[in-house]
């Protein structure tokens, strides 16, 4: 079994901006929207049976009353904010499981459910679909991997170790040093990615740096690791079972026709009927 988890959250971002360049900011209501639900197809018409999709409900986190300067939804354009809800809903329509996260952030249902999902023997793999580089640190060996569409690759622990210079589990003290922008979090003045790799290397956590290594700033580096460091403790679920597709509910119907494409009622169709023939 081969547990598929996508951040549609990424996803939703990575449609409406990847249409923008052909429609020229004419946007359709639900045209993002519908790209993710076209790229959660095509991983069950590549042979995902177990996929779990999170995303952002609300942007703003608990990590927005630990850092003034965390990423807020401010700036983000109407014409995609409005498509949050919608995803969620024509998800759980399609019968794709959607964890909508309000107090943590998506990706923090990403690491839980990677967590969750690797403890079950059953499970062979666990794929994460996103390039966020805070989910590096949910790697392990080959069996939890992170899965980057953009460059089309496969990191495994010796890959994220190849491309941050530092082991997934030492990826938030990585990051607390060399700091997010993403996220909005600077990171230590004057400490780069060579010289936080070969710290972090040197001498492990930032718990465990020896006495006055980052002086009076250590307390902020500790900070730092707190804001990039994922949750795992969210209970998604009881069972990896519950992530199986079993194909869209009689809701998806009303949905398809009114996101005016056709094409997504007619494709999901003939995912299940493969799938039904299939067992």
């Amino acid at each position: 079994m081969v547990i598929h988890l996508v951040d549609g959250t990424y996803e939703l971002f990575r449609h409406f901006y990847g249409l923008r360049r052909f429609n020229k900011g004419q946007d359709k209501p639900l045209g993002a929207a519908n790209g993710v639900l076209h790229t959660v197809l095509e991983l069950i018409e590549q042979g995902a049976t177990h996929i779990g999709v999170a995303t952002d409900h609300v942007i703003e986190s608990f990590r927005n009353q630990l850092w003034p300067g965390y990423k807020t939804g401010d700036g983000i354009e109407p014409a995609l904010w409005a498509q949050f809800h919608p995803l969620e809903r024509a998800l759980k329509a399609m019968g794709v499981v959607c964890w909508p996260m309000v107090e943590l952030e998506a990706d923090d249902a990403l690491a839980s459910a990677a967590h969750l999902a690797a403890q079950d023997a059953r499970v062979q793999k666990v794929c994460i679909w996103t390039p966020d580089k805070d989910l590096a640190q949910c790697v392990r060996d080959e069996r939890v991997v992170q899965m980057d569409r953009k460059s089309k690759q496969m990191r495994n622990a010796q890959a994220v170790h190849e491309k941050f210079g530092v082991p997934p589990a030492l990826i938030p003290d990585f990051l607390a040093l060399v700091g997010d922008a993403a996220d909005g979090y600077p990171g230590l003045e004057g400490i780069g990615k060579v010289s936080a790799a070969r710290m972090v290397n040197k001498f492990g956590a930032i718990e465990e740096f020896p006495a006055g290594t980052l002086g009076e700033r250590l307390e902020l580096a500790l900070l730092f690791k707190r804001l990039a460091t994922l949750r795992t403790d969210a209970r998604l679920f009881d069972s990896v079972d519950a992530l199986e597709w079993r194909g869209p509910t009689p809701e998806f119907v009303a949905y398809a026709d009114q996101s005016g494409d056709a094409r997504l009622l007619d494709r999901c169709r003939k995912a299940a009927a493969k799938l039904a023939s299939a067992t």
